[in-house]
């Protein structure tokens, strides 16, 4: 019998080792999974590589994340959001390095990283600090800069509702980096709202399949 659910969200985030590369889903507030973030504040992982969209809108989650010290590189949109400071604390203090990228070319190294493509040319960021030492071709008149892959040892998402098997549905902008991350990591670990029985999810709904996932924890739960 297949059954993803943990029921301790400590033990769920227990494959979280030092120096990996950690995939965390959200926009802004929206999606961010929390409860699992706060758990690997408890456990302090070190030297970790952090791949988000961005360092953390609030002084919890993320921000906390970055506030103990848990984290060497963070790869990311936007690293300086409103109500958040751990990462400028850090980052004025030699702290933490950082890998900008473009939200849009974020989202599609990781979407190369799941399906296995071995990188891609976009336009996106040619003459800009951003293209420096990276390859550049021109198609149809046009400069494109090759963008690489990112793959991840573990990722954390939050989406509404699961079932054992670990098919995830999200509500709303809860998706949003979650379906190419869940694909571009190792390990996921998904925190959701709810858990309902098998078949009480419409094969047609599901937004992420369970194949990509392969802890489920309950947010009223652990």
């Amino acid at each position: 019998m297949i059954d993803k659910v943990f029921a301790d969200i400590a033990d769920a985030v227990s494959c979280v080792g030092d120096g990996q590369t950690l995939l965390v889903g959200g926009f802004g507030e929206s999606g961010v999974p929390n409860r699992l973030i706060e758990a690997l504040v408890d456990r302090r992982p070190r030297e970790l590589v952090l791949v988000s969209n961005n360092a953390g809108s609030t002084t919890a989650g993320l921000g906390a994340l970055l506030a103990v010290g848990c984290v060497r590189r963070i790869v990311c949109s936007y690293p300086r959001s409103r109500g958040s400071v751990a990462f400028e604390e850090l980052y004025r203090a030699g702290r933490i390095e950082l890998e900008l990228v473009p939200q849009g070319t974020l989202v599609e190294r990781l979407r190369a990283g799941g399906a296995g493509i071995g990188g891609f040319y976009t336009p996106t960021s040619v003459g800009t600090l951003l293209a420096e030492n990276k390859e550049t071709r021109e198609f149809d008149g046009r400069l494109h800069v090759l963008e690489l892959p990112i793959r991840g040892d573990v990722a954390l998402v939050r989406a509404h509702k699961a079932d054992r098997w670990g098919n995830l549905v999200y509500r709303r902008a809860m998706r949003n980096f979650a379906t190419v991350m869940v694909a571009a990591a190792g390990t996921t670990i998904a925190e959701v709202d709810e858990i309902v029985p098998l078949g009480a999810i419409d094969a047609d709904a599901v937004h992420t399949p369970g194949v990509f996932v392969d802890r489920v924890v309950c947010q009223d739960r652990g």
